[in-house]
């Protein structure tokens, strides 16, 4: 269990991030149009999940945005974009905002995502939702970042993972 928060507000996550250096849970989410996305799917790429509580906040809708612009455009590289947030409305943001370098996923009836990367939020204001957080997963499927971001209502620290992204290219 982490601690975040919220507005101040002291939130726990169930569990905890995976660690660096070990290998990634498999996921398996819902995509545009309901179809899956998994972690099968993009085999050989390096992975950036990009996990948020929901595209309706607008820190929410620049990581999006953000990630869209610099780490999509890297080779190997695929940008999940993870919420709660039911996967037509993600499409509606993206198509509205001009965002085609990146997917979205929903972990609406995927709970043993929230589980098994420790950020499903188990009390506070936002109980049920993901908190905010990026994993970089390397081509051979191993954790080689992650950022849990502490308070809720604030970015990540896109510097740091681009870094990374920007390391393993060389």
């Amino acid at each position: 269990m982490e601690t975040v928060y919220f507005k101040g507000t002291a939130c726990h996550t169930y569990g905890n991030l995976p660690e660096v250096g070990r290998k990634a849970p498999e996921f398996d989410l819902a995509g545009a149009g309901l179809a899956p996305v998994t972690s099968a799917d993009f085999a050989g790429k390096r992975i950036v999940l990009n996990i948020f509580p929901s595209l309706d906040t607008e820190v929410c809708a620049r990581s999006v945005r953000r990630f869209n612009e610099e780490a999509a455009r890297l080779d190997d590289t695929v940008v999940v974009c993870v919420s709660m947030d039911l996967p037509f409305a993600m499409g509606r943001f993206c198509t509205a905002e001009g965002i085609k370098d990146l997917v979205v996923a929903s972990a609406f009836r995927s709970p043993a995502f929230g589980q098994n990367y420790g950020v499903e939020l188990v009390d506070g204001p936002l109980k049920g939702l993901l908190t905010r957080a990026v994993v970089i997963i390397d081509n051979d499927g191993t954790v080689r970042y992650r950022e849990l971001v502490e308070e809720i209502t604030t970015e990540p620290d896109y510097e740091a993972a681009l870094r990374v992204l920007r390391e393993g290219e060389k």
